[in-house]
Protein backbone atom coordinates (compact mmCIF):
# COMPACT_ATOMS: atom_id res chain seq x y z
CA UNK A 1 0.00 0.00 0.00
CA UNK A 2 1.43 3.40 -0.73
CA UNK A 3 -0.51 6.50 -0.23
CA UNK A 4 -1.28 6.97 -4.38
CA UNK A 5 -2.94 3.68 -4.80
CA UNK A 6 -5.15 4.62 -2.14
CA UNK A 7 -5.91 7.73 -3.07
CA UNK A 8 -5.78 6.13 -6.67
CA UNK A 9 -8.62 3.35 -5.73
CA UNK A 10 -10.88 5.97 -3.40
CA UNK A 11 -11.50 8.17 -6.42
CA UNK A 12 -12.27 5.52 -8.41
CA UNK A 13 -14.86 4.42 -6.14
CA UNK A 14 -16.29 7.91 -5.74
CA UNK A 15 -17.10 8.35 -9.22
CA UNK A 16 -17.69 4.44 -10.24
CA UNK A 17 -15.93 6.07 -13.31
CA UNK A 18 -12.18 5.61 -14.69
CA UNK A 19 -12.52 8.80 -17.05
CA UNK A 20 -14.46 11.08 -13.93
CA UNK A 21 -11.63 9.35 -11.89
CA UNK A 22 -8.66 10.40 -13.75
CA UNK A 23 -9.70 13.56 -14.41
CA UNK A 24 -9.86 14.64 -10.65
CA UNK A 25 -6.40 13.00 -10.29
CA UNK A 26 -4.62 14.72 -13.11
CA UNK A 27 -4.08 11.70 -14.91
CA UNK A 28 -4.71 9.74 -18.28
CA UNK A 29 -7.16 6.96 -18.34
CA UNK A 30 -4.77 4.21 -19.46
CA UNK A 31 -2.13 5.47 -16.80
CA UNK A 32 -4.75 4.91 -13.73
CA UNK A 33 -6.31 1.71 -16.04
CA UNK A 34 -2.59 0.15 -15.74
CA UNK A 35 -2.23 1.42 -11.76
CA UNK A 36 -5.03 -0.59 -10.90
CA UNK A 37 -4.67 -3.63 -12.85
CA UNK A 38 -0.87 -3.63 -11.33
CA UNK A 39 -2.42 -3.65 -7.96
CA UNK A 40 -5.19 -6.14 -8.84
CA UNK A 41 -2.02 -8.52 -9.71
CA UNK A 42 -0.37 -8.18 -6.88
CA UNK A 43 -3.11 -8.54 -4.47
CA UNK A 44 -4.37 -11.56 -6.52
CA UNK A 45 -7.55 -10.49 -6.89
CA UNK A 46 -10.49 -7.65 -8.48
CA UNK A 47 -10.89 -4.63 -6.83
CA UNK A 48 -13.69 -3.08 -8.94
CA UNK A 49 -16.21 -5.20 -11.41
CA UNK A 50 -17.40 -3.45 -14.70
CA UNK A 51 -20.62 -3.22 -16.38
CA UNK A 52 -20.67 -0.62 -19.23
CA UNK A 53 -18.69 2.26 -18.01
CA UNK A 54 -19.66 1.76 -13.78
CA UNK A 55 -17.33 0.34 -11.34
CA UNK A 56 -18.01 -1.36 -8.23
CA UNK A 57 -16.00 -2.55 -5.70
CA UNK A 58 -16.01 -6.10 -4.75
CA UNK A 59 -15.75 -7.67 -1.51
CA UNK A 60 -12.40 -7.45 -1.67
CA UNK A 61 -12.55 -3.60 -2.97
CA UNK A 62 -15.15 -2.82 -0.14
CA UNK A 63 -12.32 -4.18 2.44
CA UNK A 64 -9.14 -2.30 1.06
CA UNK A 65 -11.74 0.86 0.91
CA UNK A 66 -12.02 0.19 4.42
CA UNK A 67 -8.59 -0.19 5.38
CA UNK A 68 -7.11 2.75 2.84
CA UNK A 69 -9.91 5.61 4.62
CA UNK A 70 -7.87 4.25 7.98
CA UNK A 71 -4.28 5.00 6.83
CA UNK A 72 -5.22 7.97 5.10
CA UNK A 73 -6.54 9.60 8.03
CA UNK A 74 -3.59 8.18 10.64
CA UNK A 75 -1.56 10.23 8.16
CA UNK A 76 -3.77 13.49 8.17
CA UNK A 77 -3.61 13.26 11.68
CA UNK A 78 0.46 12.64 11.96
CA UNK A 79 0.57 15.69 9.41
CA UNK A 80 -1.63 17.76 11.39
CA UNK A 81 0.65 17.46 14.54
CA UNK A 82 3.78 17.25 12.65
CA UNK A 83 2.91 20.52 11.66
CA UNK A 84 1.92 21.91 15.15
CA UNK A 85 5.39 21.01 16.67
CA UNK A 86 7.44 22.74 14.21
CA UNK A 87 5.31 25.88 13.81
CA UNK A 88 2.13 27.18 14.54
CA UNK A 89 2.01 29.86 11.86
CA UNK A 90 0.72 27.85 9.03
CA UNK A 91 -1.50 25.47 8.66
CA UNK A 92 -5.53 24.66 7.48
CA UNK A 93 -8.98 24.44 8.57
CA UNK A 94 -11.74 23.22 7.03
CA UNK A 95 -14.99 23.52 8.56
CA UNK A 96 -18.91 23.45 7.85
CA UNK A 97 -21.38 25.24 9.34
CA UNK A 98 -25.10 24.86 8.96
CA UNK A 99 -27.45 26.47 6.13
CA UNK A 100 -27.99 29.94 6.53
CA UNK A 101 -25.73 30.04 9.99
CA UNK A 102 -22.26 31.28 8.87
CA UNK A 103 -23.44 34.64 8.14
CA UNK A 104 -23.89 35.54 11.69
CA UNK A 105 -21.38 33.40 13.19
CA UNK A 106 -18.23 33.46 10.79
CA UNK A 107 -17.10 37.02 11.19
CA UNK A 108 -17.40 37.41 14.87
CA UNK A 109 -15.49 34.59 15.10
CA UNK A 110 -12.84 35.25 12.21
CA UNK A 111 -12.40 38.45 13.61
CA UNK A 112 -10.28 37.16 16.37
CA UNK A 113 -9.15 33.55 14.69
CA UNK A 114 -7.37 35.58 12.01
CA UNK A 115 -5.66 37.84 14.19
CA UNK A 116 -4.17 35.09 16.14
CA UNK A 117 -3.56 32.78 13.11
CA UNK A 118 -2.94 34.61 9.99
CA UNK A 119 -1.18 32.17 8.60
CA UNK A 120 -3.93 29.49 8.57
CA UNK A 121 -6.11 29.64 5.43
CA UNK A 122 -9.84 28.75 6.39
CA UNK A 123 -12.07 26.68 4.31
CA UNK A 124 -16.00 27.35 5.08
CA UNK A 125 -18.58 25.29 3.45
CA UNK A 126 -22.67 25.66 4.31
CA UNK A 127 -24.31 22.16 4.33
CA UNK A 128 -27.25 20.27 5.07
CA UNK A 129 -26.65 17.63 8.29
CA UNK A 130 -26.48 15.02 6.23
CA UNK A 131 -23.49 16.35 3.79
CA UNK A 132 -21.63 17.45 7.30
CA UNK A 133 -21.63 14.45 8.53
CA UNK A 134 -21.02 12.70 5.84
CA UNK A 135 -17.66 14.67 5.06
CA UNK A 136 -16.66 14.15 8.56
CA UNK A 137 -16.75 10.21 8.71
CA UNK A 138 -14.69 11.12 4.85
CA UNK A 139 -12.02 13.24 6.65
CA UNK A 140 -12.80 15.80 4.62
CA UNK A 141 -13.86 18.33 7.49
CA UNK A 142 -11.50 19.12 10.64
CA UNK A 143 -14.89 19.45 12.47
CA UNK A 144 -18.54 20.65 11.44
CA UNK A 145 -21.25 22.97 13.38
CA UNK A 146 -24.75 21.44 13.80
CA UNK A 147 -27.97 22.86 14.52
CA UNK A 148 -29.26 20.10 16.46
CA UNK A 149 -26.82 16.80 16.72
CA UNK A 150 -28.21 13.34 16.22
CA UNK A 151 -25.03 11.80 17.92
CA UNK A 152 -23.22 8.94 15.75
CA UNK A 153 -20.31 6.65 17.61
CA UNK A 154 -17.86 7.62 15.10
CA UNK A 155 -17.87 11.81 16.30
CA UNK A 156 -17.09 13.57 19.22
CA UNK A 157 -19.66 16.25 20.29
CA UNK A 158 -19.25 19.03 22.30
CA UNK A 159 -22.02 22.09 23.00
CA UNK A 160 -21.13 25.65 21.83
CA UNK A 161 -24.29 27.26 22.54
CA UNK A 162 -27.69 26.74 23.61
CA UNK A 163 -29.74 29.53 22.62
CA UNK A 164 -33.14 31.16 22.29
CA UNK A 165 -36.01 30.55 20.12
CA UNK A 166 -38.06 33.62 19.47
CA UNK A 167 -40.74 34.60 18.19
CA UNK A 168 -40.67 37.80 15.77
CA UNK A 169 -43.80 40.18 15.72
CA UNK A 170 -43.23 43.77 13.11
CA UNK A 171 -43.42 46.60 15.16
CA UNK A 172 -46.84 47.96 15.87
CA UNK A 173 -48.17 44.52 15.72
CA UNK A 174 -51.82 44.86 17.70
CA UNK A 175 -51.03 41.59 19.53
CA UNK A 176 -47.71 42.79 20.64
CA UNK A 177 -48.75 44.21 23.93
CA UNK A 178 -50.58 41.00 24.64
CA UNK A 179 -46.61 39.78 25.70
CA UNK A 180 -45.90 39.48 29.44
CA UNK A 181 -42.85 40.92 31.05
CA UNK A 182 -41.59 38.46 33.57
CA UNK A 183 -39.00 39.18 36.09
CA UNK A 184 -35.68 37.49 35.33
CA UNK A 185 -36.79 37.58 31.72
CA UNK A 186 -34.77 39.47 28.75
CA UNK A 187 -37.63 39.00 26.74
CA UNK A 188 -41.70 39.41 27.05
CA UNK A 189 -43.30 35.82 26.88
CA UNK A 190 -46.26 35.55 24.66
CA UNK A 191 -49.13 32.75 24.75
CA UNK A 192 -49.27 31.26 21.55
CA UNK A 193 -53.01 30.08 21.58
CA UNK A 194 -53.58 34.11 20.98
CA UNK A 195 -52.43 33.62 17.54
CA UNK A 196 -53.79 31.02 16.11
CA UNK A 197 -55.33 33.22 13.12
CA UNK A 198 -52.02 34.72 12.64
CA UNK A 199 -50.33 34.21 9.53
CA UNK A 200 -46.34 32.67 9.85
CA UNK A 201 -43.62 32.39 7.45
CA UNK A 202 -41.95 29.82 8.71
CA UNK A 203 -38.48 27.42 7.70
CA UNK A 204 -39.33 23.95 6.04
CA UNK A 205 -39.78 21.30 8.59
CA UNK A 206 -36.37 19.37 8.04
CA UNK A 207 -34.85 22.35 9.16
CA UNK A 208 -34.69 22.79 12.87
CA UNK A 209 -36.65 26.11 13.47
CA UNK A 210 -39.45 24.71 11.18
CA UNK A 211 -39.39 21.62 13.23
CA UNK A 212 -39.57 23.68 16.59
CA UNK A 213 -42.08 25.29 14.77
CA UNK A 214 -44.19 22.82 14.13
CA UNK A 215 -44.00 21.32 17.73
CA UNK A 216 -44.77 24.79 19.25
CA UNK A 217 -48.16 24.68 17.39
CA UNK A 218 -49.12 21.03 18.45
CA UNK A 219 -48.18 21.83 21.67
CA UNK A 220 -50.45 24.75 22.35
CA UNK A 221 -53.47 22.86 20.21
CA UNK A 222 -53.19 25.98 17.00
CA UNK A 223 -53.31 25.58 13.70
CA UNK A 224 -52.49 28.67 12.63
CA UNK A 225 -52.19 29.83 8.41
CA UNK A 226 -48.39 29.48 6.58
CA UNK A 227 -48.85 31.42 3.35
CA UNK A 228 -44.95 31.39 2.74
CA UNK A 229 -42.14 29.20 3.39
CA UNK A 230 -38.54 30.11 3.05
CA UNK A 231 -34.99 28.58 3.91
CA UNK A 232 -33.55 31.76 4.46
CA UNK A 233 -33.12 33.36 7.74
CA UNK A 234 -33.05 37.07 6.62
CA UNK A 235 -35.71 36.68 4.17
CA UNK A 236 -38.46 35.29 7.05
CA UNK A 237 -37.76 38.37 9.36
CA UNK A 238 -37.40 41.11 6.21
CA UNK A 239 -40.76 39.48 5.09
CA UNK A 240 -42.26 39.09 8.64
CA UNK A 241 -41.04 43.30 9.15
CA UNK A 242 -42.96 44.05 6.07
CA UNK A 243 -46.54 42.94 7.46
CA UNK A 244 -46.75 39.30 5.86
CA UNK A 245 -46.67 37.20 8.56
CA UNK A 246 -44.83 36.60 12.05
CA UNK A 247 -41.72 34.04 11.99
CA UNK A 248 -39.30 32.02 14.78
CA UNK A 249 -35.81 32.46 14.82
CA UNK A 250 -32.63 31.96 17.32
CA UNK A 251 -31.61 34.90 19.31
CA UNK A 252 -28.10 34.87 17.70
CA UNK A 253 -29.39 35.85 14.17
CA UNK A 254 -31.45 38.69 15.22
CA UNK A 255 -28.64 40.30 17.61
CA UNK A 256 -26.10 40.14 14.34
CA UNK A 257 -28.48 41.41 11.12
CA UNK A 258 -28.11 44.65 10.70
CA UNK A 259 -31.83 45.88 10.44
CA UNK A 260 -33.16 49.24 10.13
CA UNK A 261 -35.52 48.64 12.65
CA UNK A 262 -35.42 45.95 15.25
CA UNK A 263 -38.53 43.82 15.20
CA UNK A 264 -40.40 42.92 18.20
CA UNK A 265 -39.41 39.45 20.11
CA UNK A 266 -40.77 37.46 22.10
CA UNK A 267 -40.08 34.39 24.22
CA UNK A 268 -42.66 31.77 22.99
CA UNK A 269 -43.04 28.18 25.25
CA UNK A 270 -43.51 27.36 28.93
CA UNK A 271 -39.76 27.83 29.96
CA UNK A 272 -38.69 29.54 26.65
CA UNK A 273 -37.70 27.58 23.33
CA UNK A 274 -33.97 26.74 22.93
CA UNK A 275 -31.95 24.84 19.96
CA UNK A 276 -28.22 23.94 20.39
CA UNK A 277 -25.01 24.68 18.64
CA UNK A 278 -22.99 21.32 18.63
CA UNK A 279 -19.18 21.75 16.99
CA UNK A 280 -18.66 17.60 15.91
CA UNK A 281 -15.24 16.21 14.96
CA UNK A 282 -14.13 12.69 14.17
CA UNK A 283 -13.99 10.52 17.28
CA UNK A 284 -9.96 10.10 17.96
CA UNK A 285 -8.57 12.91 15.59
CA UNK A 286 -5.53 15.39 15.84
CA UNK A 287 -7.00 18.45 16.55
CA UNK A 288 -3.84 21.34 16.02
CA UNK A 289 -3.90 23.89 18.78
CA UNK A 290 -5.18 26.41 15.88
CA UNK A 291 -8.73 24.41 15.37
CA UNK A 292 -8.35 23.84 19.29
CA UNK A 293 -8.41 28.09 19.63
CA UNK A 294 -11.10 28.47 17.15
CA UNK A 295 -13.38 26.01 18.88
CA UNK A 296 -12.85 27.90 22.28
CA UNK A 297 -13.11 31.69 20.06
CA UNK A 298 -16.39 30.41 18.17
CA UNK A 299 -17.33 29.23 22.05
CA UNK A 300 -16.67 32.97 23.51
CA UNK A 301 -17.79 34.92 20.93
CA UNK A 302 -21.24 33.11 20.64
Amino acid sequence: MNFQELNYVLCIAKHQNLTKAAQELYISQPTLTKHLQKLEREMNGKLFVRSTNTYTATYLGRRYLEYARKVLAVNQDWEKELKDLTSFSEGELNIAFPLMRSSCMVPQIMSVFHDQYPGVRVNLREETYAIQERLLLDDQLDFAIFNEAKPHPKLEYETLLKEEVLLVMPAGHPLASRGVQTSGKKYPWMDLRLLDNEPFILHFPEQTTGQIALELFERYGIDPPVPIRTRNTVTCVKLCQMGLGLCFIPENYIKNMDLREQPLCFSVGDAGTFSTLTIAYRKGAYLPVYARDFIKIAREKL
